[in-house]
């Protein structure tokens, strides 16, 4: 029930909401209020077939030479290279054949001056050996081998800890892990490892005209990107998305929606965030917790906002797909990379272009502007895309990434080089 307080209260808010946003935060400054904020998870162990993508929560360092062993790097008669010096189709040179290694045998082996083994790749060297001849450049005669070609001493042969050496640092906290790493863990015989717990994101849809994809729309009505867009950034980002689903305009059903999502480690809400007169998640935000910042100097996301709930972080961003795409990327993502403990990886490829017409800014805001790359065959054409408002998502399919205009630029002119950050 609504009290003389709380209607007196609800009508201020929307006074204030009507008049727009009375300042802007700076990028900058709001990225960083937030993540002096944000909390790292505690890290959990997990097996080697599970850890793709996760975050190392600790250095790792190797504990055994890679490889173990001397070994074969090409099939052909393990020997001493020194041996085969002046050996040539004319001067064949002769070596009297020992036995034969596999790879996986023990070796209790060893070699002599014009003495041989057959080896064959992988293979552990046998004592004495320092290269292999390759088969092309041997003939078998039975006992004996006539080497046609000199080898020199560590050719064809993978010395022991050339690839890996005991002790070396090889991974480092904060990286998020490739398959490339993974392999290299199973090569160091590593079957667990540490990484960062994977933040729980609730993600809250608003609006009345939103319908879920799959069903009929009536006849103002439009389907649900956000949830779906959002879901598959924070499954990217090394989140465990959840949906609660589309929530109408109305402040009792938001609330107890964002309380129900609050659960989880972070939620974030679609829609709804601006400054009109049924935008109510910046006051339910500001009931249950405290904002941060609301309204940000960039476009598109203006209206993009975010608090903190005991310390579950809770992010306001807009309804428009565009604005809420951006608006993700710059602090979400951020938000859930500390959580995580990554570190020092850049976000995006960058490639360098010439813009093929000017874009306007205004002076105190950043713009992220979508281009698409035109090969040329002196360079890389950068062309702005000619789309107006953050509703038309296609622009971002139709874009090969965007161009950011910094807040101390009045746009950028035709002709100038341009660093474009590819999706």
């Amino acid at each position: 029930m609504l009290t003389p307080r709380r209607i007196w209260k609800r009508c201020a808010d929307m006074d204030v909401r009507a008049k727009g946003f009375s300042e802007r935060a700076g990028i900058n400054d709001a990225l960083d209020r937030l993540l002096k904020r944000v909390k790292t998870l505690e890290a959990e162990e997990v097996d080697l077939v599970d850890c793709l993508g996760r975050v190392l929560a600790e250095d790792l360092a190797a504990q055994t030479d890679v490889p173990p062993f001397d070994r074969a790097a090409m099939d052909g008669y393990a020997l001493k290279g020194e041996n085969t010096f002046g050996a040539s189709q004319g001067n064949p040179l002769y070596f009297k054949v020992k036995g034969e290694v596999m790879p996986g045998m023990s070796l209790d082996l060893s070699i002599k001056d014009y003495e041989a083994v057959k080896i064959m790749t992988g293979a552990p060297l046998p004592r004495g050996a320092n290269a292999v001849a390759m088969f092309e450049f041997v003939r078998e005669l039975g006992e004996e081998i006539e080497v046609v070609k000199a080898v020199t001493p560590g050719k064809n042969v993978s010395r022991r800890g050339e690839d890996v050496k005991k002790r070396d640092l090889l991974l480092k906290k904060g990286k998020r892990l490739k398959p490339q790493d993974v392999g290299l863990m199973a090569a160091l015989g590593i079957d667990r490892v540490l990484v960062g717990k994977m933040p729980r994101v609730g993600i809250i849809a608003t609006g009345d005209e939103l319908v879920e994809p799959g069903k009929s729309l009536g006849g103002a009505e439009i389907y649900d990107a956000n949830s779906y867009s959002i879901l598959s950034m924070v499954k990217r980002d090394g989140g465990l998305p959840r949906l609660y689903g589309i929530v109408r305009d109305d402040y009792n059903s938001l609330k107890e929606t964002v309380e129900k999502a609050l659960r989880e480690d972070v939620v974030i809400i679609s829609g709804a965030t601006s400054v009109g007169e049924r935008d109510f998640v910046p006051q339910i935000v500001s009931e249950i917790g405290d904002i941060v910042f609301h309204g940000v100097a960039m476009r598109p996301g203006e209206p993009t906002g975010a608090g903190f709930a005991g310390d579950k972080v809770v992010f306001m961003l807009p309804g428009y797909p565009v604005a809420a795409i951006f608006a993700y990327e710059t602090f979400v993502r951020p938000a859930l990379e500390k959580m995580l403990g990554q570190k020092g990886e850049e976000r995006y490829h960058k490639v360098r272009g010439r813009l093929s017409r000017r874009v306007a800014s205004e002076l105190g805001r950043r713009d992220y502007v979508r281009v698409r790359l035109l090969p040329t065959e002196e360079e890389l054409q950068v062309e702005p895309l000619m789309v107006k408002g953050s509703g038309v998502i296609t622009s971002l399919v139709k874009a090969d990434g965007f161009v950011v205009i910094p807040e101390n630029t009045e746009g950028i002119e035709e002709g100038s080089t341009v660093e474009v950050n590819l999706f």
